[in-house]
């Protein structure tokens, strides 16, 4: 018998199902270099402590979504360890800051599974909350993975879907406690929430070439042990004959890239939404850009972008790449990525 975890397959997740998660981690300043290093993230912030206490914030903290992947990396060994893909998000919220020293776990319940046409995968569905080192909740989320079934021959298992909202409601929405003083020269931008219009679409110019060695140091960043963005040898007899990038990887490469348009919109509130369309390679090169979708005022000195970030590979982000008249994603579509950011309003 062996004493290795093979990993959850489909027929292990049954709905009402709770997962405790191995290995909390401690976050260091360290870890928030590190992460910057790996994606770019220059909003002010994740930056500069004196600007985030400024803002409001204890100091310098996490980028929440940097909290979200090493919460994310603690479920891979249970939920996606025989994954095929991961599908998407949604119901996501960021309830407290992150900040050096803190330490994150997670746990997740299962709440939907259904079995694919092909009888060889399956759907999972789970909300996973990540809690800190005083059993504080500081975020929750849904997220669906394809997970290959350890034996075709296996009976399908009563299809449960759940029932998700289509967004988190503005009145949700925390906002930056205070958001006491933001120096737009250091922050790069005058541009607040009254400056942008329901249906404006941004595009964010800049590009990011992911190299392997980078990618493999992000993902183990977050201690993610998928086997498709690891094993080389393994992955040669795949789908695709290669290693995937993390997900994870391209969706903070591709909010940092967001920064050139949205400098002022750097604190991620709740994810409504995310689909990751097709697959990133080593090699290929991220490009963004960013519809408003909704806005929300959350204070006299904060307000709520409701934005769509698109990321696309190796095209011009100014084409505005996404769906076609039936709805199919355009060729060349990596991530479709609903979420509301706080901004500040007008002074």
């Amino acid at each position: 018998m062996t004493k290795s975890n093979p990993g959850n397959f489909f027929e292990d997740f049954k709905p009402g199902k709770t997962l405790i998660h191995a290995t909390p981690q401690t976050v260091t300043e360290g870890d928030l270099a590190l992460y910057r290093a790996l994606t770019g993230n220059r909003y002010a912030q994740y930056s500069s402590a004196e600007f985030a206490k400024g803002a409001g914030l204890p100091g310098l903290t996490a980028d929440p979504l940097h909290a979200f992947h090493i919460v994310f990396g603690k479920t891979v060994p249970d939920i996606s360890l025989n994954a095929v893909a991961n599908l998407g998000y949604a119901d996501g919220r960021f309830l407290r800051a992150v900040v050096p020293g803190d330490t994150l776990r997670a746990e997740s319940q299962v709440i939907g599974v259904k079995e694919n046409s092909n009888g060889k995968t399956g759907v999972v569905w789970v909300r996973t909350k990540g809690v800190n080192q005083r059993s504080e909740e500081v975020m929750s989320y849904v997220r669906w993975v394809m997970v290959n079934k350890r034996d075709a021959a296996s009976p399908a298992p009563e299809e449960v879907v759940p029932d998700l909202p289509p967004a988190v409601s503005a009145a949700s929405l925390t906002g930056f406690p205070g958001m006491k003083t933001w120096p737009f020269s250091q922050a790069g931008s005058r541009h607040v929430y009254e400056s942008y219009a329901i249906g404006e679409k941004i595009n964010h110019v800049d590009g990011m070439t992911v190299e392997e060695a980078e990618h493999q140091i992000a993902t183990r960043l977050y201690q993610n042990t998928a086997k498709v963005h690891f094993d080389a040898h393994g992955q040669k007899t795949s789908r695709f004959g290669r290693r995937l990038i993390y997900g994870g990887v391209v969706i903070s490469i591709a909010r940092s890239l967001a920064f050139n348009g949205l400098e002022n919109a750097g604190q991620v509130l709740a994810i409504n939404a995310g689909t990751h369309v097709s697959p990133l390679f080593a090699g290929d090169t991220v490009y963004a850009w960013s519809e408003v979708l909704g806005k929300a005022e959350l204070s006299p000195t904060c307000g709520a972008l409701r934005l769509r970030l698109v990321a696309v590979k190796d095209q011009d982000p100014g084409a505005f790449a996404y769906r076609d008249t039936a709805g199919k994603y355009a060729e060349g579509v990596l991530l479709d990525f609903d979420y509301w950011a706080a901004i500040p309003r007008a002074r």
